[in-house]
């Protein structure tokens, strides 16, 4: 791990997650851990499998990231943040917030994952009457179906179909973004 060598609050936390794709694995794992490598390496597009192997020690090694084996039949390592990993959540969440304005003018090269709404819409979309009944709208871009449902005056998202979506948008990224 690289360092600024800095007894600063800020320059130590950068220490630890500043690195180049470390707060997009830490995303990653919010929205889907535990997660198998392979389930990384397809969220995060672009990055080389020995640049993630590499990332996922250096985040372990600092307490951010866990791994461990999948129970039988599954033969595989699962990954997930630690409760350490987990307080990001509110920085990824600003970060976010701070960043939404620069998707005005995606470009023509970026990448999408349906599964990237989830904290967009977390942030962004409230229930304005909590006490009706629940909403189901079904978005159909990317790479998956995402569902927003509103439960018990929140409003979540996660991917899936569902049978009888109340609305159901489909597009582009960009415009299904901006709709929300």
């Amino acid at each position: 791990m690289r360092s600024y060598g800095q007894y600063c609050s800020v320059a130590k936390a950068l220490d630890v997650i500043g690195d180049r794709w470390n707060l997009l694995i830490i995303r990653e794992l919010l929205l889907r851990a535990p997660c198998r490598y392979t389930d990384l390496l397809h969220g995060l597009p672009g990055i080389a499998t020995n640049l993630l192997a590499d990332r996922l020690r250096g985040l372990e090694r600092a307490g951010i990231v866990s791994r461990e084996d999948a129970p039988p039949p599954v033969a595989t390592t699962l990954f997930s943040l630690t409760d350490r990993g987990r307080e990001l959540k509110p920085i990824l969440r600003q970060l976010g917030q701070w960043g939404a304005p620069l998707m005005l003018e995606p470009a023509d090269e970026d990448t999408f994952r349906s599964r990237w709404l989830e904290l967009p819409v977390e942030l962004f979309l409230t229930d304005a009457a909590p006490d009706s009944p629940p909403v189901t709208i079904e978005l159909r871009t990317g790479d998956e179906p995402m569902l927003i449902e509103t439960v018990d005056g929140s409003v979540r998202a996660r991917p899936g179909a569902a049978e009888e979506p109340d609305l159901v948008l489909s597009g582009e990224p960009q415009l299904v973004v901006g709709l929300l």
